[in-house]
């Protein structure tokens, strides 16, 4: 009975990431997830969103969807500026193109963060 539990959990992660079961069992130990430059950008763009924090762009408190939203648009315009996850923190996420100012996020509990710092952070869960 144990058995047959693992064997669930083990084909429903296979099934929620997409994994073959074949590459799975052959390579047990190596369960990592390639995903491209634009999903990370995507995940980084996400976890703005999903927060419950506020974006501090410019002086002005915008709410999460807001921000994810604005940021979306900058990637956007960028085009192939914006090569990697890292070029998208540095170059688009950072701070505003007009003022220079840098971007921060207000949690709820009254902290400030730059945003910067808190998507070097994500951006590096992201890659382990």
């Amino acid at each position: 009975m144990a058995n047959m539990k693992k064997l669930l959990i083990i084909f429903t992660f296979l099934l929620a990431n997409k994994i073959e079961a074949k590459t799975f069992f052959a390579f047990p130990f190596s369960i990592t997830q390639n995903i491209s430059e634009e999903q990370k950008i995507e995940k980084l763009i996400n976890y703005i969103e999903k927060s419950e924090a506020l974006f501090i762009r410019n002086g002005t408190e915008y709410p999460a969807k807001e921000a994810a939203d604005h940021l979306r648009m900058k990637r956007k315009k960028a085009g192939n500026k914006v090569k990697t996850a890292k070029d998208f923190i540095d170059l688009i996420a950072s701070k505003s193109s007009m003022s220079g100012e840098a971007y921060k996020m207000k949690f709820k509990n009254g902290a400030t963060i730059n945003t910067r710092d808190m998507l070097n952070n994500e951006l590096r869960k992201i890659d382990k």
